[in-house]
């Protein structure tokens, strides 16, 4: 049985509206293609409205500016308990507009849920620091929030998304402006409605539904907008970067997209190596398996086929799979590809879809140069039996993370910093 859909419209200024050219777009159930509902499609008058509410909400004697730090963390924690008291309905509604398996969609609930409490537990936790100088004077720093935030989300995750960015975001003292993925939007409006029942002032979080080329593209260029906050493709995060730089200088942090090789040496133990991979879904590059996946659209699922025909042209072997499971819903076989070369379109380019490649080495030293011929830099991974191994990799591969032995735990008290084109400042942890 679907899932009631609840909300439809924009938030903005805490009120539920239309967008302003009453325009209308299709989200799909990528499980058969069929059409969910019709959602807002906000443009840039709706954008302006949003920063506008914003911008007010942040206004220094405003109801959340007057706010104590302890306060913004209790919210946060009953908007946790509001999440948990609707697990259920959320991991529904995320597997049915994002096509995630049931149990998987749980488990990002929960994960969500676990960043906001860590980062309710920091809000009353800012801390500055007093400098010593010379004569009758000394020096401080004030950490501020910096002001309106733009929060481009992904297909992919949109729940554990959302709780990162607007979480982090609201527990330092900032309002926010949302742009949810025009695939998968559903589950952000479920979640502002529940941050709206614990109790966040009028314009702090405002969402506006619609496309990157007239929402999101609004939202990076306004000059009221003083970080944007994006997670997709690496080309998209470039025109970001471009436009903080054309207007007012905005703040950017970026999680861009990744290849993130993965090193099974022999010395590994198989059964544990096997086990850890197919139970977390990624896509490691070297030496390794895969699980199914459905993806979101149509046009994904037929660039994904295109990515697997790309590869039997260009001379890589087809173990596995390869073709779309039945006729409707967006579905693709588990697909492995051995004879694998680092010249090869399915070696160089990132595909969100079940298509698994393996790259044979010799040395460790060989695989790390080929790992960091990348474009990406997202993450890592190692399985080995020596440590001195995985110590080695991890110092030398070029990535914002490097996993040992498991692949992928999550762990909202670590940060993800600067690092090689797939991401620019931190994300989660004390230090975003």
């Amino acid at each position: 049985m679907a899932p009631p859909i609840k909300y439809t419209k924009l938030f903005i200024d805490n009120e539920w509206v239309d967008a302003k050219s009453g325009n209308t777009f299709e989200t799909f159930n990528p499980h058969d293609g069929s059409v969910i509902a019709k959602v807002s499609r906000g443009g840039k008058e709706d954008i302006d409205s949003a920063v506008s509410a914003a911008k007010y909400a942040f206004h220094r004697n405003s109801e959340w500016r007057l706010f104590d730090a302890s306060k913004r963390g209790q919210i946060l924690n009953k908007f946790a308990d509001l999440m948990e008291r609707d697990i259920e309905y959320l991991a529904e509604l995320e597997s049915y507009n994002n096509g995630m398996i049931l149990q998987m969609a749980k488990g990002v609930v929960s994960r969500g849920l676990a960043s906001i409490r860590y980062v309710a537990s920091l809000a009353d936790k800012i801390q500055e620091d007093t400098i010593p100088a010379d004569g009758d004077v000394f020096s401080y720093t004030l950490k501020q929030p910096v002001g309106v935030c733009g929060l481009i989300l992904p297909w992919n995750a949109p729940i554990l998304m959302f709780l990162n960015k607007v979480c982090t975001a609201l527990a330092a003292g900032c309002t926010v402006v949302v742009k949810p993925p025009e695939q998968t939007p559903l589950t952000a409006l479920v979640l502002e409605a529940l941050l709206k029942e614990a109790g966040i002032p009028k314009g702090v979080v405002n969402i506006v539904t619609g496309f990157g080329e007239d929402a999101g593209v609004a939202l990076t260029h306004h000059p009221d907008v003083a970080k944007i906050s994006f997670t997709g493709s690496l080309e998209v995060g470039k025109l970001i970067q471009k436009a903080a730089g054309t207007n007012n200088l905005k703040r950017v942090t970026l999680e861009l997209g990744g290849k993130s090789p993965l090193v099974i040496m022999n010395d590994a133990d198989c059964i544990f190596t096997i086990y850890n991979l197919t139970k977390y879904e990624r896509r490691p590059e070297i030496h390794s398996l895969t699980i199914d996946r459905l993806d979101v659209e149509e046009v994904m699922m037929n660039k994904v086929l295109g990515y697997i025909e790309k590869g039997k042209q260009e001379g890589a072997k087809l173990q596995t799979g390869g073709k779309r499971v039945g006729t409707t819903g967006y579905y693709i076989e588990p697909t492995v590809f051995s004879d694998v070369t680092d010249d090869m379109t399915i070696a160089k380019e990132e595909i969100f879809g079940p298509v698994q490649r393996i790259l044979k080495f010799d040395t460790l030293e060989e695989v790390v140069d080929r790992a960091n011929a990348t474009n990406y830099g997202l993450a890592a991974g190692i399985f080995t039996s020596d440590i001195n191994t995985a110590l080695q990799y991890s110092k030398l591969v070029e990535a914002v993370q490097c996993l040992v032995r498991f692949y992928f735990k999550y762990n909202p008290h670590v940060m993800f910093i600067v690092g090689p084109r797939s991401k620019i400042q931190t994300l989660f942890s004390w230090d975003c």
